[in-house]
């Protein structure tokens, strides 16, 4: 260890005697009575004490007044460099600040607030817009509507009565499979009303949360379409955050967390702040006499009245 770092680790005697005067100006910079006992000093460097002072102030506890002094080369005069109020060890501190869309839980989202989503959520992608389908009087869209009607095509040995098995492809029980109806009942059409009428009552249009969306499910990215003659108006929620998710909503139902309801913006970056120590702004203890709104006396026997 050098002997300069041997120095600066040592309190300078006079500088570390300085607690009187510490103190002032810890009282200086502080409100009245806020200002404790003299807790410690620590060393700065060669010359420069920092003395801390219990905080008594409401709410700042584990808090400490830091006055550091110092002098000069060969000086026995100490003066005052700096007084601030800084947390110790075990200080009282504000949590860490967390964006918003950090602190965001399930649930929060009511009637009228708005979620933002980002332009690169991963819980969406781009859709299908239909920009690059060719019109419907192009040559070239009818002969793709040939090949896929070709592709789709089952190629059998024979016709339907010479093969050992019916083709799956095109009967009436694969048509039921893919509608969902071998079953041995299914859904009346009362049944489909009076389910359509308790999703329409819960998250329909006419709730306060619909009333107060920016836009309907129906163009939602979250939203997720269901089968048969109820996917025509209603589909399933798939954002965390709304209300709604995870139920069955109607198509015209909407809440903030439309995704295409806006695109959050990026947090603004302040400049740094500029402070212009080598000016100095003068301000007057009294004001100018020409300042006022009441003109000055023109004679000594109106000015010894004075005004109201």
């Amino acid at each position: 260890m050098s002997a300069a770092t041997t120095r600066s680790r040592t309190p300078d005697r006079l500088c570390a005697e300085a607690v009187d005067l510490a103190r002032a100006a810890a009282e200086e910079a502080a409100a009245p009575g806020v200002v404790g006992e003299h807790i410690g000093l620590v060393s700065e460097g060669d010359r420069v004490v920092t003395h801390f002072f219990e905080c008594k102030e409401l709410g700042y506890r584990g808090w400490r007044w830091a006055v550091t002094v110092a002098r000069a080369s060969r000086a026995r005069i100490v003066t005052v460099d700096e007084a601030v109020l800084l947390p110790g060890p075990d200080a009282l501190l504000a949590p860490e600040w967390v964006p918003w869309s950090e602190r965001l839980r399930p649930g929060d989202l009511g009637p009228g607030d708005l979620l933002p989503t980002d332009a690169d959520d991963l819980r969406l992608e781009p859709g299908y817009t239909g920009v690059d389908e060719p019109p419907s009087d192009s040559a070239v869209s009818g002969e793709m509507a040939e090949l896929a009607e070709a592709e789709d095509a089952e190629v059998t040995a024979g016709t339907p009565a010479h093969l050992p098995a019916v083709p799956l492809r095109g009967s009436i029980a694969a048509v039921a499979e893919e509608l969902g109806l071998r079953r041995a009942r299914v859904l009346s059409r009362y049944g489909l009303h009076t389910a359509a009428d308790r999703w329409e009552e819960a998250f329909g249009p006419k709730t306060p949360m619909a009333q107060a969306a920016p836009a309907s499910c129906v163009s939602c990215g979250f939203l997720m379409p269901i089968g048969g003659s109820l996917g025509q108006a209603f589909g399933v929620c798939a954002n965390e955050f709304s209300p709604a998710d995870g139920r069955v909503v109607s198509l015209a139902y909407g809440c903030g967390g439309h995704s295409e309801a806006a695109v959050m913006p990026k947090p603004p970056q302040p400049a740094p702040p500029v402070v212009d120590e080598t000016r100095v702004d003068p301000f007057p203890l009294r004001p100018a006499a020409d300042s006022g709104s009441v003109p000055e006396a023109e004679d000594e026997s109106a000015a010894e009245l004075g005004h109201s």
